[in-house]
Parts: structure tokens; sequence; C-alpha cells
């Protein structure tokens, strides 16, 4: 009877101090990836017009299917347009606004607007994160003479911040999208 009281002592302080750890064991919570299905670029153009939609749209995500990808119109040379980007979830319904969450985790984000060919524009951010580096949902894209050539957009998430460009920004690339556009 003794060796039982002795062996249930032992059992009771094993499992009191087991139940006591201060190891934590619980995971911690994962920022799943955003599911970006369709990315609009609304060009406005300053002092009023009809706005220029740049559309990527990719309904069956990493899908057998290519994006589809359209442009409403021609941009108008020597203009100045004002830009913003909206990012969709279509594939719930309602289709989530992925951009909300992009402005919220602003500091983990960038947007980078590169151009070939002879397509003749610049491009300056409107919006920065929240230790004053470029975020890039709203820019000012301005055209110079008339020409064609593509025009890229690429949203970064956890790119180096400050950096110089796309070149040297790493991070990986949440959605790119690439346009045809003419400027006349």
């Amino acid at each position: 009877m003794k060796h039982f009281r002795i062996l249930s002592a032992t059992l009771f302080a094993t499992l009191l101090f087991a139940s006591c750890s201060s190891d934590d064991d619980t995971p911690e919570p994962v920022n799943e990836e955003e599911v970006i299905t369709t990315m609009t670029v609304t060009l406005t153009p300053e002092g009023g017009g009809t706005a220029i939609l740049l559309q990527s749209r990719d309904l069956d995500g990493d899908g057998p299917n290519a994006p589809t990808i359209t442009v409403s119109g021609s941009l108008t040379a020597g203009s100045s347009y004002n830009g913003t980007i909206v990012l969709l979830n279509e594939t719930e319904t309602p289709a989530e606004n992925i951009t909300l969450e992009v402005e919220e985790e602003n500091t983990e984000h960038q947007f980078f607007y590169t151009s070939s060919g002879s397509l003749n524009i610049t491009t300056e951010y409107s919006n920065f994160d929240d230790d004053g580096n470029p975020l890039g949902t709203q820019f000012k894209l301005n055209t110079g003479d008339a020409s064609n050539g593509t025009f890229t957009v690429t949203l970064r998430h956890e790119p180096n911040k400050p950096n110089t460009g796309l070149g040297d920004a790493g991070g990986e690339t949440d959605i790119e999208a690439t346009f045809n556009v003419t400027i006349e």
C-alpha cells in the first residue's frame, strides 16, 4: 500500500509538472497568401475626360487558362493621368477587394511600373507606406510623344524598402500584368 501511495504521488507530480510546462506549443498563425484574380488599373486624365482601363483577369488562378488582358483605349500624347489600382479575388462571392489588405499591410507591399518598346511614359508614386516608402496603389502617369509598347504593373510582397526599383526590390511577386499600350 505504501508503494501505491508513492507511485500515485509520483504520477500526480509528473502530470502536474507536465501540465504546467511553460512551453507554448501553439503554432503561430499563418498569413495566407492572398488570391488575386483581377487587377484593374484606371487611368483618369487630369482635367477630365474618359478614363482608360487596363485589366488582367485570371478567374482560374494558376489553372491552364492564361489571363484575359484588356486595354479600353489609347492614351493621349503630352497628357497626365491619375492612376489607381484595384485588386480583386473573384473566386469569392461577392468578390473580395484585396487592395484593402495591401493598403493595410502597406510596409509589406510595393507596386512597380515598367515600360518597354518605344512607349514614352513616366510614372511617379502618389501614395506611400507608413514608413514613407512608395506603395503605389495610386500613381501619376505622364505621356510623351506618340509611341507604343508595353506597360507592366508588378506587385511585390515583402520587398526591400527603400529600393531603387524592381531590379533590387527582392520579395515575391504577388501579381504581374503586362499591357500593350498606344499613345496617340
